[in-house]
């Protein structure tokens, strides 16, 4: 696990939480927008995955035009995230296999749990996931 820990404030943490449970038993996803380097705003983006239980891909238009919001803010982009409805907060093969963009951070929602939710972050590092410490704020 990487050293420092990656600060999320509450209120975001407690959106993707909520998105994940309305997911109705499909993954959701989505990208966190930044300023200066610090989590601002989460931007749910359509899954459009032939099988939305056990995937995820997000919409192309609404991906562009969450990528232009965040770009037209003068934001960056901070996060990916998803979720996994009926597995553990870990990155699957097709999970890796699909990832592209190693300056952000990949967060994954389990509902796999009874009674409590679990987020957790990842770093794509040479085309392999290495898990990083979150911090809530």
């Amino acid at each position: 696990m990487e050293g420092n820990p990656v600060k999320i404030p509450r209120p975001l943490v407690n959106q993707l939480l909520h998105h994940a449970q309305q997911g109705g038993g499909h993954e959701i996803c989505g990208l966190l927008a930044a300023r200066d380097g610090h989590p601002i705003r989460a931007l749910p983006v359509a899954n459009v995955a032939a099988q939305p239980e056990s995937r995820y891909e997000m919409d192309p238009r609404g991906l562009i035009d969450a990528m232009r919001g965040i770009r037209e803010n003068g934001e960056t982009l901070f996060a990916i995230y998803h979720s996994h409805p009926s597995s553990p907060a870990a990155p699957s093969a097709i999970d890796t296999a699909q990832a592209s963009y190693p300056e952000a951070l990949y967060l994954i929602v389990s509902l796999n749990t009874k009674g409590m939710l679990e987020m957790r972050g990842y770093r794509l590092i040479n085309g392999a996931f290495d898990e990083v410490a979150l911090e809530i704020e």
